[in-house]
């Protein structure tokens, strides 16, 4: 292993880290509410939140809500993309994040939450040269919409699906489902036979470099990452989507979160 790919990796790594460790992250999760057809209130937060078919509500009554900067003085609407971005009202110190999966919810992001006061970083595999693979992007003659389950029983997500990748262990070839990326290239949610040994059991998450004009992709399952599920009970991550299981042990990547070692 070089030195240059050891320090990539453990820069990788560190900027991870960081990133979990931001005081209205993933790990300041501190409950999950889902809203309703009538508006009700909700423990230690202020206003009345609900919901109808196409949005998201909230009546300040007189609370002290702020929405991109500004008090929320009348009800407020939001209608967003389901299983897409999501939106965020404060409430003093903290976050309340607005989301629709399937239904809408709502999120509190503490910066006191034990879990964030708690965390001391990630478990992962050495970085192994070994476990940077080539292969080769196959798009679809049309993006497909894809349903997969989630980690919330009776919940689902629907993501885009460009095309598969193929790429080749031990002399067998695999092919995998790949999601847009969020921002360029793509994403790839699987598991395999570490998946409830020594990492998270629902899956892992692998970014995929944009492919090259000749579709040849990179796939680096060293930087294979834990989604917010695993961390929290609070997250409504996907599941993998149907055939993305890998029959072999990716030993490479982040591993079981010491949050859920027992």
């Amino acid at each position: 292993m070089t030195v240059e790919f050891a320090q990539a990796w453990h820069d990788w790594k560190a900027d991870r880290e960081k990133t979990l460790a931001d005081p209205y992250g993933w790990l300041a999760l501190v409950s999950l509410d889902w809203l309703e057809d009538s508006p009700r209130t909700y423990p230690g937060l202020p206003g009345r939140w609900w919901q109808d078919a196409s949005a998201a509500y909230v009546d300040p009554s007189g609370g002290d809500l702020q929405y991109e900067g500004a008090p929320i003085t009348g009800v407020q609407r939001f209608e967003l993309v389901n299983s897409g971005a999501v939106t965020r009202v404060t409430a003093g110190e903290v976050e309340i994040e607005i989301a629709r999966r399937s239904g809408y919810l709502i999120r509190v992001h503490d910066p006191k939450a034990p879990v964030l006061h708690g965390f001391h970083g990630v478990p992962a595999y050495e970085p192994d040269e070994a476990w940077v693979l080539k292969g080769r992007f196959e798009p679809f003659a049309e993006p497909q919409p894809t349903t997969v389950g989630a980690v919330v029983e009776g919940l689902s997500h629907v993501y885009t699906a460009p095309g598969v990748v193929r790429f080749t262990h031990n002399g067998v070839e695999h092919k995998l489902t790949a999601f847009n990326g969020r921002e360029e290239g793509f994403n790839i949610l699987f598991t395999d036979e570490t998946s409830g040994v020594t990492t998270y059991p629902a899956n892992r998450s692998l970014p995929v470099p944009p492919a090259a004009p000749d579709g040849t992709v990179t796939l680096d399952f060293n930087r294979a990452a834990n989604l917010p599920c695993a961390f929290t009970d609070f997250a409504t991550c996907p599941l993998p989507p149907a055939g993305n299981h890998l029959p072999f042990a990716v030993e490479a990547g982040e591993k079981l979160p010491y949050e859920r070692q027992d």
